[in-house]
């Protein structure tokens, strides 16, 4: 595109770091929320926002390109909204988290209208407005290299993108991602709870920090557990309730529909449900049996 113009439609943690990372690149940034307070955090982060999607639409010197940060359960939403405003060769991104399947029928139904439609996995947190995101890329190939100039000013190092081919790729590669974090995040806290309930007396912070050194397992997540450790300590003020925002779910159902083993990734899914049970019917029908069988002593609540 020749005019370094984008609309970021989603102004939270992710569409703000975008919006603010591109106008420190020297993009025209205009942002859409329907919070204002996401818009005047925008405003101040250089992003011109604006309380309707028409109002934002018609700011555009050139064809539109419309970038969506939104949960994938609104993007839907989004897309209705601006059909009236959206002509042949606008450009729409989905940069949230949304289900690969879900993309391409989206590029299907904006193809029809001779608009473009991109699905792009985009992994780096709220620290990927300073040191830059790990993008991947689906879609078709011609518009992804029209608009690399995007990727690589908000990509890591300038080349922490890529193509990954044709419509639903980019969010099915970002999806596969988010489950193997799934499992590498299980293992950490796995090995780091067997440490601390050994007869050793260790400070895990500091093993964590080592672990960051030049080891085999040395990783951000790593330096995220070291991280942890050094702000909420032993960790006594966090409820042990571990949400899941879907892409671990849709790894392990594809993996089904495959028939391709993710024997780590399923558990560390169904841990994060296990996280959520307060009061285990499971485990009470557990040490009912082992009664029933064994005469094994129950527990009881007021004991």
């Amino acid at each position: 595109m020749s005019v370094r113009e984008i609309g970021i439609i989603g102004l939270g943690r992710m569409g703000l770091g975008i919006g603010k990372r591109l106008v420190g690149k020297g993009w025209r940034v205009f942002g859409y929320d329907p919070s204002e307070e996401a818009r005047e955090r925008a405003e101040e982060g250089g992003i011109e926002s604006f309380e309707e999607l028409s109002f934002l639409c018609g700011e555009f010197t050139d064809r539109k390109l419309l970038w969506i940060m939104v949960p994938h359960t609104a993007v839907d939403g989004v897309i209705s909204s601006l059909r009236e405003e959206l002509v042949e060769g606008d450009v729409v991104i989905d940069g949230g988290n949304s289900f690969y399947k879900d993309s391409v029928r989206r590029f299907n139904d904006l193809s029809r209208m001779g608009v473009h439609f991109l699905d792009v996995g985009v992994s780096g947190g709220v620290w990927g407005e300073e040191q830059g995101f790990c993008l991947m890329v689906g879609g078709e190939e011609k518009v992804f290299r029209e608009l690399e100039e995007l990727f690589i000013d908000l990509s890591y190092g300038g080349d922490g993108y890529a193509y990954m081919g044709r419509a639903g790729s980019g969010h099915f590669v970002k999806m596969v991602h988010n489950g193997i974090e799934y499992g590498m995040m299980q293992a950490i806290a796995e090995g780091f709870e067997l440490m601390k309930e050994s007869d050793y007396d260790l400070d895990l912070e500091e093993v964590a920090r080592v672990y960051t050194r030049g080891s085999v397992i040395r990783s951000w997540l790593m330096e995220l557990t070291h991280k942890s450790l050094r702000d909420f300590g032993d960790l006594k003020g966090i409820e042990p309730y571990v949400q899941d925002s879907g892409e671990g779910r849709w790894t392990v159902q594809t993996a089904v529909e495959l028939g391709v083993p993710v024997w780590v990734i399923s558990d560390a899914l169904f841990n994060r449900f296990r996280s959520r049970q307060n009061d285990s019917f499971r485990d009470k029908l557990l040490a009912a049996l082992r009664y029933e069988f064994g005469r094994h002593e129950v527990k009881k609540k007021d004991e």
